[in-house]
């Protein structure tokens, strides 16, 4: 896998994505990248995480993951 071709491939998914949704479940990611096992997948989710390129969100009972800095959520998380 070329790591800097699936990144991205992920940053093209969400921007494309972003008028409608800014959030997405971590299956989604696995049909942006469908030759990649999903372990694979997660485990670059996880690194562009740490490179502070994604954000996780939860609501308690689910974790949804998108770009830092995008969607309505966003501008709250700040004034925390």
């Amino acid at each position: 896998m070329d790591k800097e071709a699936a990144k991205t491939a992920i940053i093209e998914f969400l921007k494309s994505k972003a008028k409608s949704k800014s959030k997405f479940y971590l299956k989604d990611f696995y049909s942006v990248l469908p030759d990649e096992k999903n372990r694979e997948v997660k485990n670059l989710v996880n690194e562009m995480v740490k490179d502070g390129i994604l954000e996780y969100w939860s609501s308690g009972s689910t974790t949804l993951i998108g770009l830092k800095g995008a969607g309505k959520q966003a501008a709250a998380e700040d004034e925390a």
